[in-house]
This record gives C-alpha cells, sequence and structure tokens, in this order.
C-alpha cells in the first residue's frame, strides 16, 4: 500500500505547517481538530504560510493554489480518518490528550491506516497500546518550519514493523524531508535531547534572576555566532508547547528548578496570552524582535 492519504490531527503552528508541506507536495491531507473554533484557527494558520513559501521556497500562485485544493478540514474524527493510509498526529504535548486521541483512533480509522506521532519528548512505547496496532505506529518528528528547517527524525518502538518504518522513511523523503532514523527509543531523539537542556538551562537562568533575557540570549550569540538565542527558540517553538515539556521535565527527580521556571513562564506571558512568534508576543516582540536589530550582540 502506498500513502496517498493523510490527516494531521491538531491544526496547530506545527500541525498546520506538516499539512501544508504534505499537500504542497502532492498528497491529499485533511486536518483534523476539536471544533469550529480550532479548524478556524488552523484555516488562518494556513492561510499565512502561502506568503512565506511564496518567498522562502519561489512557490508559484498556481502552486499555493493547488496546495489548498488538496487540502480539507474536520471536526469530526470518524470522518477524516475513514479512508486515510496516515494519521499525523500533532496534539499537545500532554499524556492524557494523547493517550485518548489514540483510544479514539483505534476504534475508527481503518485496519491499513500507519499512525506517527510528532511527539516532542515522549516515547512510542507509551501509546503503542492504545492505538490498537502497535505495528503500525511510530514517531514521525518535524521540526518548525518545516519548509526551510525539512528535517524529520523517525523512532520505531521494539513493536514497530521494520517495513512500516520503511515506509514512513520514505514518506518523509517524498515530502520533502531529510531524515534522521534513530536506532532505538530515546526521549526527545537527537534534536530536542540537545536542545531541551539548553533552552532548559537559558529559563532557569532568567527565573533565578541571574540576568534578563536580552543578556542571556546576546552572551549565546555573541559567543557562539548564532543568529538566534535560546529565548527567540523558545518563541519559535511556542510557548505553550515548551511548558507541556518543561513541566513534565520539572516533575522528574532533580529539576525543581526547571518546573520553577516553567510557573514564572506561564505566569508572565502565557497566562496573559503571549506565547511566542504565532501571536507576535513572547519573550520578544513580532515580526522585529530585538534579538534581530543591528547591534543586538554589542549591546
Amino acid at each position: 500500500m502506498s500513502i496517498k492519504r493523510v490527516v494531521v490531527v491538531g491544526g496547530g503552528t506545527l500541525g498546520s505547517q506538516i499539512a501544508y508541506q504534505t499537500a504542497f507536495k502532492g498528497f491529499t491531507v485533511t486536518i483534523y481538530d476539536i471544533n469550529a473554533d480550532a479548524i478556524a484557527a488552523a484555516r488562518k494558520r494556513v492561510a499565512t504560510w502561502d506568503k512565506a513559501y511564496a518567498h522562502d521556497v519561489q512557490a508559484t500562485a498556481a502552486a499555493i493554489d493547488a496546495t489548498h485544493e488538496r487540502l480539507s478540514y474536520s471536526t469530526t474524527l470518524a470522518d477524516a480518518v475513514a479512508d486515510a493510509d496516515l494519521v499525523i498526529e500533532a496534539v499537545p504535548e500532554v499524556v492524557a490528550i494523547k493517550q485518548s486521541l489514540y483510544e479514539q483512533l483505534a476504534k475508527v480509522a481503518p485496519e491499513k491506516t500507519i499512525f506517527t506521532t510528532n511527539t516532542s519528548s515522549f516515547l512510542p512505547s507509551q501509546f503503542a497500546d492504545a492505538t490498537g496496532r502497535p505495528q503500525k505506529f511510530l514517531a514521525l518528528h518535524f521540526v518548525n518550519h518545516v519548509w526551510k528547517n525539512n528535517m524529520a527524525e523517525i523512532m520505531g518502538h521494539a513493536g514497530t514493523d521494520p517495513e512500516v518504518y520503511a515506509k514512513i522513511v520514505d514518506f518523509a523523503k517524498k515530502i520533502g524531508m531529510i531524515t534522521v532514523e534513530l536506532k532505538k527509543e530515546q526521549p526527545a531523539y537527537v534534536l530536542n535531547t540537545l536542545l531541551i537542556p539548553f533552552v532548559g538551562a537559558a529559563l532557569v537562568l532568567w527565573a533565578k534572576d541571574v540576568a534578563d533575557v536580552e543578556t542571556i540570549d546576546r552572551t549565546w550569540m555573541l559567543s557562539t555566532k548564532a543568529p538566534i538565542g535560546p529565548f527567540g527558540m523558545l518563541d519559535v517553538v511556542g510557548l505553550r508547547t515548551a511548558y507541556n515539556i518543561f513541566t513534565e521535565v520539572g516533575a522528574t527527580p532533580g529539576h525543581a528548578d526547571l518546573a520553577a521556571a516553567a510557573e514564572k513562564m506561564k505566569t508572565e506571558l502565557l497566562d496573559q496570552g503571549e506565547i511566542g512568534v504565532e501571536t507576535g508576543h513572547g519573550f520578544y516582540d513580532y515580526p522585529e524582535p530585538a534579538f534581530q536589530r543591528q547591534g543586538f550582540v554589542l549591546g
């Protein structure tokens, strides 16, 4: 069976990008979300990617129109997955939400459907039984701004069928991704195993009032010549996703400082509706964040 019809569950920042990229590469895609308001927000996000694709990958107007023709939307899970070859889950990084979703999917998806998770930090084996098809379940992890940062990490669990794994590698390549194929399960894959401690350390420095946001970012950017620092990265990832990840990590022994930092971020930013680049406000204000200002690293 070849993959032709794809369902992306969750039309948030990254889910909408995954759906757009997949449709742009010629696949039929449905975005499923929980209600009409969520779908309206997903449609709005999808529309913003038109300009990005035209600018960054020189997509023509005809190609953008064709992308939208291949995209549809649904608030009924059974209808969305009725003929799906592949489901890509991109819901919030909360165990209970993912667990419930897979239990529902197991009841309504065809036997042929492969399930993948875009989880940032959990293991496929945590949800394999809930899927009802552990051999057809694995992780397929994307990076924000998928059309530019076109990397996909692919991670199975002990029960993943090797042929299914190979099929997802092939699919990822067909939608323009450079694949990173993990040999065994690893929480947070390769990328976030490196990234989470880095940005978490920056959050703790900020929460403890050791230094302010701009000083921490400036220090990193000046010393490494990187174009962005940890707080700029957090804004790109989205502070809601970051909060969920750091709350989970912070609940483990030895990470109380990280839990406190996550709560400070929630109180000072998330509770005010500031979640990063998507809303135009996070640790920086967008579309012209201070760290892009000429001379920023020099203070």
